[in-house]
């Protein structure tokens, strides 16, 4: 039996920083993973549909500026985009991530691995051997999560695209049926437009990207319409075939009529890679989101020994919140190793509360759309004294000057009482990269007043937080 004072299972984004931060204190760490050391993010998801979006946004930009936009003439090299998605990810091959860990001093156990009791990993490698991890200190979950299916007939059967074939794919398709609103849905729909795919969205509900500001789905449901995609709203799924000749898709729909498309992405949600865990020999039952509390502790196993980050705990399911949980996690261990267990309510620089009030989250669609805190229902929901100001971030100076066609909306949510920002979402050209202000602005609780004095420079797109200071009054 190998010991170390911590073993992480699973080597994505959150499972490295958790061991990276644990062995860089003077514990020992060991990292299990069954598929690439890096994780979905890496090779599935982050990674590469940010490089595969990154060029049509790139021409766009290009073509918004008159004097740029005749010099833009050719449409995207598919073949060029897919070969630069590849040098991002190295096509799934992990050398350099797992000479990272090794460098950094982690362990490394390739094989899938089950909690075989408490502090105990049992970990079955691809021959067939199992080896036994013990953790002195705790055993730490980042298994993520995968893919949920909707229930269409036929689905399972047809070579279904998810995130991973939607980032990963090689060709592009002359006709593509996503089934879903979301984030993934909107982002791989812009992708492969831009490509050249013919795609349709068959969204179940009435807008895109519910749970954020209405005008953030607006927004992007006209930004794929211009892009030429096709909605349709309040359709689903009832059935798909392929036909086993011609390779095409048949997809009939609940409102009677159907689809023929060459592949269909299902971008509906997501489960947790709990299933397969040996999560009942802790008590907790398989298949599972595994609740913890800010310091990332499972809530229902007691001891202090067995911890969740990441998307396994549904918190805060991205990756960037996932790697600031990892941090909070790792000091938390590292505290109570050293015998100063974390107190139980007041602010820590081990807790992950963040999570609670400050999530920020980035949709690379065309446009932009980005929003941090809560939305005006949630702020209202929560009994908050809700202010909201909104302003046009194309009638700022730096927008014209940025594009001649540029089009953006900002709307702050604001704590009446208290005088600070409670919420933002911002669309348009550099939304996510506008949205870090709003972020410092909620989590320093920065008071309007003082925050007046935060003076944007001129000619900036960051000028709207002065635009938007003034329309609120001060």
């Amino acid at each position: 039996m190998d010991t170390y004072d911590v073993v992480v299972v699973g080597g994505g984004p959150t499972g490295e920083v958790v061991a990276d931060r644990i062995v860089r204190s003077g514990l020992t760490a060991v990292v299990v993973e069954a598929e690439a050391v890096g994780g979905e993010c890496s090779y599935r998801a982050c990674v590469p549909s940010k490089a595969l979006l990154r060029p049509g946004a790139a021409r766009a930009e290009a073509r918004s500026v008159d004097g740029a936009r005749q010099a833009v003439t050719a449409a995207l090299d598919p073949a060029r985009v897919l070969a630069r998605r590849d040098r991002f990810t190295g096509r799934g091959d992990d050398t350099g991530q797992a000479d990272w860990l090794d460098g950094a001093g982690i362990a490394l156990v390739r094989g899938h691995g089950r909690i075989a009791g408490e502090r105990r990993v049992e970990v079955a490698g691809a021959d067939g051997t199992v080896r036994t991890l013990r953790a002195r200190r705790a055993v730490v979950v980042c298994t993520g999560t995968e893919p949920a299916l909707p229930p269409v007939e036929g689905l399972d059967r047809i070579g279904v695209w998810t995130n991973r074939q939607a980032t990963t794919a090689d060709a592009v398709p002359e006709r593509l049926v996503v089934i879903g609103g979301g984030v993934v849905a909107c982002e791989m729909a812009t992708a492969w437009r831009s490509l050249g795919s013919s795609v349709t969205l068959l969204v179940r509900d009435q807008a895109l990207l519910t749970g954020w500001e209405p005008c953030a789905g607006e927004e992007v449901t006209r930004g794929l319409s211009d892009l030429g995609v096709t909605i349709r709203f309040g359709v689903s799924a009832l059935r798909v075939a392929r036909d086993e000749t011609t390779r095409t898709v048949t997809v009939g729909t609940d409102d009677g009529t159907s689809l023929v498309c060459d592949e269909v992405l299902a971008a509906v949600g997501r489960r947790p890679r709990t299933v397969d865990l040996g999560l009942e020999t802790a008590g907790l039952p398989a298949g599972d989101w595994l609740p913890v509390d800010d310091t990332c502790r499972v809530t229902a196993v007691d001891g202090d020994w067995l911890y969740a980050v990441g998307d396994v705990n549904r918190r805060a399911p991205l990756t960037h919140m996932a790697k600031y949980q990892a941090r909070a996690c790792a000091a938390a261990i590292v505290e109570r190793a050293a015998g100063r267990p974390a107190v139980t309510g007041g602010r820590q620089p081990w807790s992950a509360e963040a999570d609670r009030f400050a999530v920020p989250q980035a949709v690379f669609t065309r446009p932009e759309v980005a929003s941090v805190g809560l939305t005006e229902r949630a702020a209202r929901e929560a009994g908050l004294a809700v202010r909201t100001v909104e302003y046009r971030i194309d009638d700022v100076a730096g927008a014209a000057l940025h594009a001649d066609d540029y089009r953006g909306l900002a709307k702050l949510v604001v704590d009446g009482t208290r005088g600070v920002v409670v919420g933002c979402t911002l669309t348009g050209p550099m939304a996510t990269e506008l949205i870090h202000t709003a972020t410092v602005a909620i989590v320093g609780e920065v008071p309007l007043e003082r925050l007046w004095h935060a003076v944007p420079a001129f000619p900036t797109v960051s000028e709207v937080w002065l635009r938007l200071l003034e329309a609120y009054g001060l």
